[in-house]
């Protein structure tokens, strides 16, 4: 016969551990010599090397005593189980580490890799940091709003930078958005974004976005604040019957057929 420090040394494991499985009722509790001391015996021995080698495999103590009871068939089935649900949680402990790799740079906190790679092919065209991070925090607020369009939103982004416009009216934001009146760029900016507004009402892109009007509002309101230039310009297109930055809420008709500077 046993006591609890020679059961716990046969077996690997330590007296604490003894106790704790006595505890949640894995290994049942013994019968007491005259003194009060538990005695164990060589089933107990057995019972507790399975439990510690269970254990030991990773199986959740939840799960063990299940094994213990179970046939070959439901232990093999058991096991089959406990590996999936492993195997689960190490994809998800992978996908988490590669989040944190990315976080990292960050840039990629709360943006899709699909927005990090256009931010990229801004760089690549020119485009300065201070612009960068106004585009970043707006993308980071749209990501929020519709992350199942997202990727799609982006593609389309992608498509307009093959537009000459485009890549003209990000080659005003090499540097600090600073404009003043009087300066000639503003006045060309102004063509450009009517023109690209022109395009997109004949395709029929006007009023199609899923933001509420407070958010439309939101993003109007950190662009002009962040930007100097930009209520200067919107002040030209509101001259011309323009109305509306993130969203266009008027469309001038007369403009429509107008023959606008080109670049």
């Amino acid at each position: 016969m046993l006591t609890i420090s020679q059961l716990a040394a046969y077996a690997g494991v330590t007296v604490r551990a003894v106790r704790h499985y006595h505890k949640i009722g894995l290994l049942p509790e013994p019968g007491r010599d005259r003194s009060g001391y538990r005695i164990y015996d060589a089933a107990a021995v057995v019972r507790l090397i399975r439990i510690h080698t269970l254990s030991d495999a990773g199986v959740p103590l939840a799960r063990v005593q299940d094994l213990l009871d179970a046939n070959p068939e439901e232990f093999a089935g058991g096991v089959q189980e406990i590996d999936k649900n492993l195997r689960a949680e190490i994809r998800r402990l992978q996908d988490t580490r590669s989040r944190l790799a990315r976080l990292a740079t960050g840039e990629h906190l709360a943006l899709p890799q699909s927005v990090v790679g256009y931010l990229d092919r801004l760089r690549g065209l020119g485009v300065g940091e201070r612009y960068i991070e106004l585009e970043q925090d707006a993308w980071i607020m749209i990501a929020a709003q519709v992350p199942h369009l997202i990727d799609s939103v982006i593609a389309k982004k992608h498509e307009e930078l093959n537009d000459p416009d485009m890549v003209r009216l990000y080659s005003f934001f090499t540097g600090e958005p600073d404009w003043l009146a009087g300066d000639p760029r503003i006045v060309e900016i102004a063509d450009i974004l009517e023109r690209l507004m022109i395009r997109a009402v004949e395709a029929g892109e006007v009023g199609t976005d899923d933001f509420d009007d407070q958010f439309v509002a939101l993003m109007d309101s950190t662009m002009l604040e962040s930007a100097p230039g930009a209520e200067l310009v919107l002040a030209i297109l509101k001259e011309r019957g323009w109305r509306g930055w993130t969203r266009i809420e008027q469309v001038p008709a007369d403009r429509l057929n107008t023959e606008l500077p080109p670049l």
